[in-house]
């Protein structure tokens, strides 16, 4: 099962510049105080901008990976589903075949209210770049 499947997250749309995730708040998702974790909240939003990576990517050849993350929790979810968006800010090369991309991320609960915003970073790297990475590692190692 993966894990977006025990979160219970769904996409409900998806393009290249914006995607929305839902999930629903439930007490399995509670932290000790009865309150939706901050975690599930995270994982909602790296899902989001992580599909959007996906979108942007040639499987064929690059690989996405969700790599920073900077969310503010803003209120706390009780009930209901949460909305994660993530609208793609900018994508940018930073090495042959390498690119990093920023996202803005929000979740918003039943009301629109926002529960946690922040920005995600990925990238998406060329199998060949992942390559010569892991190969200076491990001559390093």
């Amino acid at each position: 099962m993966a894990f977006t499947d025990m979160l219970n997250i769904s996409i409900i749309r998806e393009g290249k510049n914006r995607v929305v995730a839902e999930m629903p708040i439930v007490p399995e998702l509670f932290q000790p105080h009865g309150f939706l974790h901050g975690g599930a909240t995270l994982s909602l939003l790296e899902t989001a901008a992580s599909r959007g990576a996906e979108l942007n990517a040639d499987l064929g050849r690059e690989l996405p990976f969700g790599t920073s993350v900077q969310v503010k929790h803003r209120k706390p979810g009780k009930r209901g589903r949460l909305r994660g968006v993530a609208e793609l800010v900018c994508d940018t090369e930073y090495a042959p075949g390498a690119r990093v991309q920023q996202w803005k991320v929000a979740a918003y609960d039943d009301a629109g209210d926002i529960v946690s915003e922040g920005t995600l970073e990925t990238k998406i790297v060329s199998f060949e770049y992942f390559e010569r990475k892991n190969m200076r590692r491990k001559s390093r190692g």
